[in-house]
């Protein structure tokens, strides 16, 4: 069965939120997204119960720590049955090969790692005394990534042609800020439409208050995965 290339954002702050949500989506619509404040409201129990609804669920938690203590994490996240989970690539290229060590077995979740939040921009780096632009510094971390053996990055729909040059078409491209015409862009700082960013190379498409706050969300995510098609 094709199924969406559309993560939905679970950015509720209770269980309850979430789940009725849930209730209403269909797995052949939409993967889910379960990240910081959502896991650490609820805990492990809420991803299970939501992968006990057929649904893949990308866990994104950034994971950024010393290589033993990340490795050791992504193994936790990976008995939650877990479809996709990722690593912050700022811990370095170490950091991220024993977390794909841990994770080299049959079956196991996608592993990737996130760049540069779609909430930064050049205005940011310059204040953390990085003289690159954001398409410049995402391409240096990806390459990291694909060193260290990783299934792709969390990046701009922006900077997606550049990596799938550079990292080749098998190198997963996972994009947030992603918002369908005529709405808010929110905190995000650089946005494209779904259309645009599949146009790009983007692999899956992060969409949060579009859908979540929709009046019908089952309806925005049938326009959407119309609009863009479905994929294995």
């Amino acid at each position: 069965m094709k199924k969406s290339k559309i993560l939905v954002a679970l950015d509720y702050s209770s269980e309850q939120a979430a789940m009725q949500l849930v209730e209403k989506l269909k797995p052949e619509l939409c993967r889910l997204k379960v990240g910081k404040e959502l896991f650490t409201r609820c805990g492990p129990s809420m991803v299970k119960n939501i992968v006990a609804a057929d649904f893949d669920v990308f866990l994104d938690l950034k994971f950024h720590y010393i290589p033993n203590t990340v490795a050791k994490a992504c193994e936790a996240a990976a008995e939650l049955g877990v479809w996709m989970l990722n690593v912050h690539s700022l811990g370095g290229e170490a950091m991220m090969q024993a977390a794909r060590k841990t994770l080299a077995y049959e079956n196991a979740p996608l592993l990737i790692a996130v760049t540069l939040l779609t909430s930064s921009g050049e205005k940011e780096l310059k204040a953390l005394g990085i003289e690159q632009t954001p398409a410049q510094f995402v391409r240096r971390l990806a390459t990291m990534a694909k060193n260290a053996g990783l299934d792709g990055v969390v990046c701009s729909a922006q900077e997606a042609p550049l990596l799938k040059q550079q990292c080749g078409d098998d190198f997963l491209l996972v994009t947030p800020g992603i918002r369908p015409e005529n709405t808010a862009s929110d905190d995000q700082n650089r946005v494209m439409t779904p259309q645009q960013a599949i146009t790009n190379g983007s692999d899956y498409l992060v969409i949060g208050r579009p859908v979540t706050q929709a009046e019908d969300p089952v309806r925005i995510l049938s326009e959407i995965n119309t609009q863009i098609g479905l994929v294995s």
